[in-house]
């Protein structure tokens, strides 16, 4: 497999923990244009934990988790009771914060002969335990698939579960879940530091694939395909946010001839599924006649 497919299909996987992250608040009707902060935090505590204080690579990806997970927690003191407008605008400030502040973030200490760790905005550079580590770009890729895989089987079991109907209950009604029993601020504020947590971790992954993190990749844009993805691939399935960064990272990647429209050939495919799909291609809809089509086919 050539240098170029392994970089794209790690991107794709990357970006699939964003964009699953992005989908879990969906699932309890809250729209974020904030995830990218996740993302950033997740990756410069993952890069501090091993090129600071040398810790494994696995031991440093869990930790950019771990920390990007306390901060959905600490977030969601302030927005788990807050849904509509007001938690989007909330979400995107969040992120825009989370920018700015890594702008004048500086963290260095010695390794080696040079200094490293975070440095304002010329970023977090010579995060190399990947490489130094002796794990070959494939292997790391693979890893990172099988991750993805796992993830999506604990996201469509958990929305199997209790959990998962009051989850989905919340994002329906959340008046009517409260009279039912639904500890409505419970549920918002475990999602969205697991749903922080998820984004810390493929931000954990990207910086030891790329080697650096800069405030840039906090950009809200970020934020927004991931959202943009669930509504492509479909709000039915966890499934969905993963056919979507797979159509717009594998295919219009892969075509170089739309590399300058690529944004414009994006906003088109958006605009078009809200219109004819508001619910992306695997809505609940599809996915249950997709489940009859399988359970017919086993008879």
């Amino acid at each position: 497999m050539s240098d170029y497919a392994v970089s794209l299909l790690v991107r794709i996987g990357v970006e699939a923990f964003v964009a699953l992250s992005a989908y879990l608040l969906l699932v309890i009707g809250r729209v974020s244009f904030g995830q990218q902060a996740f993302f950033v935090i997740g990756g410069y505590a993952a890069g501090i934990a091993t090129a600071l204080y040398g810790a494994p690579l696995a031991v440093g990806i869990m930790v950019g988790a771990v920390a990007a997970g306390v901060a959905g927690a600490l977030l969601s003191a302030v927005m788990a009771p807050v849904g509509g407008i007001y938690f989007a605008a909330g979400s995107l400030a969040f992120g825009e914060l989370v920018r700015v502040a890594l702008l004048s973030f500086h963290y260095q200490v010695p390794v080696g002969a040079d200094l490293t760790g975070p440095a304002g905005a010329d970023g977090f550079r010579g995060v190399r335990a990947l490489f130094t580590g002796g794990v070959s770009a494939t292997a790391f890729m693979l890893a990172v698939a099988g991750l993805v895989a796992l993830t999506f089987l604990a996201i469509a079991l958990l929305l199997r579960s209790r959990w998962g109907e009051a989850m989905r209950m919340v994002g329906e009604d959340e008046t009517a879940s409260a009279s039912l029993g639904v500890r409505v601020r419970r549920v918002a504020a475990l999602t969205m530091a697991g749903a922080g947590a998820l984004a810390g971790l493929g931000g954990g992954l990207f910086v030891h694939y790329a080697t650096y993190m800069e405030p840039g990749h906090s950009d809200v844009m970020l934020g927004v395909h991931s959202l943009a993805y669930a509504f492509i691939g479909g709000l039915g399935t966890p499934l969905g946010p993963i056919i979507g960064v797979a159509l717009d990272i594998g295919l219009l990647e892969s075509f170089r001839f739309l590399a300058g429209y690529r944004m414009i050939v994006f906003g088109g495919l958006v605009m078009g599924l809200l219109v004819v799909r508001p619910r992306g291609l695997l809505d609940e809809v599809a996915v249950h006649r997709l489940s009859r089509l399988v359970a017919w086919g086993r008879r």
